[in-house]
């Protein structure tokens, strides 16, 4: 970074951080500024085998890290490679070479491509972890020989956003540190627990920490994928990646385990940090995997990334290597929906870009704003809450934001039945897909296909309760006969469905859209909410794992509600016989309402 510096007398204005990020400011003399110590001298090593579709976003943000170049030397190992993994890492040296302080590389463009050991580029051999081991060894070899203040070892897969990352590791002088990496599903680059056999074990320690429940740098036995090391330290100098050095060493032949068993035997702590989301790591891939699957998983990868930023961007000069966007298609259906707020620009525009990446074609379908509903314009459509309800679990009315979000599903489904569309799929703005969705859809429609299974609706992503009586459908290993649950985050629906669900006129008796559907498929619990609707016919389901989340919960960062975080309706579009009542909680019971996923706080769309 090129310091922004603004001369007042004799002192100097210098920003603390990067000035786009951080405005603050400390004043010092020039003398100190004169003095002042330079940046600690870093050696980072990147080996690389088939990562030409990680590369191009891997070195783009790894140029883009917060510290000054010139105290950054590079060692670069490539080899094995069936793909154009060297091509990408030349481009890339012709446009920094001038900028780090020193690179050392060595890049093998043919054979061999395979170890003699190995059956496929995933399998990991003794072989290859041999190989590996050895130019560990010779990066830390060199460091030390160059008097590397630190040393980095970073995979080509991973993503860095924090581009302060290196100056905040360093500042937390620790002998070996990592930054904590998400990743799909509860993987990450630091184990809390190893068995005796030296693998690894889950403990309660480790979903506090993947969760960022409790925020800091942590002693942990296994750390890896990026993982910085102080070699100022005396003790430095025995870390090995190779189990010889360890003569009590029993474990596998591992350069990971062995470096944090050989740590450990030093008395070397090892920390993981989670102060701040640093960046992203794709889950590895199994033995039996083709190497095609790590594209999938970049892609999905992307598509997480895209819930806190904006898309990953590349360097021009390596757009080249960049695999194109899918074609757009409507996956089979007549049409997909987007509902969107207009005053919630940032999710439509999130949402598009998550859709490019899928390749997806949508209609963004302009929300109802429950801010600029008002009585007199509900009284005009007929719009009453029905008698008698009340939230499950505030004991409210029904507010602004919950009519507007039934009257955009409502909309819909007349915009169905007026084109006469026979399936199509609606998904809310704030949602995010699981790994591989577009397959695990296609896998699931054909499965329902296959089986005759007669239809309606069929729930992607919602709210299930805990204790849910949830029966797989006969022969399926994916859809459920679908119980009370919450939230209409995404679902698919046929016309017969749309249909059934216009049908009972809902306006007139309106309870939140999540509400009306488990009464429509005759499953909800309050009996005195059913007897206003006639013809709960809808053949319900869900697939089973769900395939669509929310981006956010209650209570965490982003988290926001369009529907909670709303006005009450007025007291004229409570039913008659309600407005009069006393205040005061509602008569009905409704079965507890703990939740699979781990929230059970408010019941909210969101």
């Amino acid at each position: 970074m090129t310091l922004q510096t603004t001369a007042v007398a004799n002192v100097v204005l210098l920003p603390i951080a990067d000035f786009k990020y951080n405005l603050d400011y400390t004043v010092v003399s020039k003398k100190q500024q004169r003095y002042s110590k330079k940046p600690k001298s870093v050696l980072a090593v990147i080996l690389a085998r088939n990562k030409e579709h990680t590369l191009p976003y891997f070195l783009t943000l790894f140029s883009q890290l917060n510290y000054p170049k010139e105290r950054i030397s590079l060692f670069i190992r490539s080899d094995h490679n069936t793909d154009r993994t060297t091509e990408v890492i030349k481009e890339w040296l012709n446009i920094i070479k001038k900028n780090y302080h020193s690179i050392d590389v060595k890049l093998s463009n043919g054979p061999p491509y395979k170890y003699p050991d190995e059956e496929a580029p995933t399998n990991w051999t003794d072989t290859r972890f041999e190989h590996i081991i050895n130019l560990k060894e010779e990066a830390f070899h060199k460091a030390r020989k160059m008097w590397a203040d630190y040393i980095l070892f970073i995979d080509s897969d991973v993503l860095i956003t924090e581009r302060n990352m290196l100056s905040n590791l360093i500042e937390e002088k620790k002998p070996i540190i990592a930054p904590m990496l998400n990743s799909l599903g509860t993987y990450s680059n630091y184990w809390c627990g190893m068995t005796e056999n030296y693998w690894y074990e889950r403990t309660d320690d480790y979903l506090p920490i993947l969760d960022r429940k409790v925020k800091g740098c942590f002693p942990v036995p296994m750390i890896h994928s990026c993982v910085l090391v102080d070699l100022t330290l005396s003790i430095s100098d025995k870390l090995s990646y190779n189990s010889r050095k360890f003569p009590n060493y029993k474990g596998p032949k591992d350069d990971i385990i062995t470096f944090a068993v050989g740590a450990k035997e030093l008395d070397v702590d090892l920390y993981i940090c989670n102060d701040i989301k640093y960046g992203y790591i794709p889950s590895p891939l199994n033995e039996e995997d083709k190497l095609s699957k790590d594209f999938q998983l970049l892609s999905d990868l992307k598509l997480e990334i895209l819930i806190d930023y904006p898309p990953l961007k590349v360097s021009k000069e390596l757009v080249k290597f960049v695999s194109p966007l899918p074609p757009k298609t409507k996956l089979g259906f007549d049409n997909i929906y987007l509902i969107n707020l207009k005053r919630r620009p940032d999710r439509k525009e999130r949402m598009l870009w998550t859709l490019d990446e899928l390749g997806i074609e949508v209609e963004v379908l302009e929300a109802v704003d429950g801010k600029q509903l008002n009585a007199s314009y509900l009284e005009t459509i007929d719009v009453k809450q029905l008698v008698n309800y009340k939230d499950p679990w505030s004991k409210r009315d029904m507010t602004y934001g919950e009519i507007g979000c039934f009257l955009s599903h409502y909309n819909i489904w007349r915009d169905m039945v007026e084109k006469n569309y026979r399936k199509v799929v609606i998904f809310e703005d704030d949602i995010r897909f699981e790994p591989f969705f577009k397959d695990k859809l296609s896998y699931m429609m054909k499965q329902m296909k296959d089986l005759g299974l007669k239809w309606d609706l069929v729930y992607l992503g919602r709210k299930k309760l805990k204790d849910s009586d949830e029966p797989w459908v006969k022969g399926s290993n994916i859809v459920v006969h679908v119980d009370y649950s919450y939230w209409t985050l995404c679902y698919i629906i046929t016309l017969d469905g749309a249909k059934k669900l216009l049908d009972a006129e809902p306006l007139s008796k309106l309870v939140p859209v999540d509400e009306y559907i488990p009464i429509m498929f005759d499953k909800h619990p309050e009996a005195d909410w059913k007897a206003h609707f006639e013809g709960r016919t809808l053949n319900a389901f869900s697939a089973a794992p769900l395939m669509v989340f929310p981006t956010h919960y209650t209570g965490e960062e982003g988290y926001i509600s369009d529907t909670e975080e709303s006005s009450l309706i007025d007291e004229n579009l409570m039913p008659e016989r309600e407005k009069n009542l006393p205040m005061g909680p509602p008569t009905f019971q409704v079965k507890s309402l703990v939740v699979d996923i781990g929230v059970g706080d408010l019941k909210d769309e969101l």
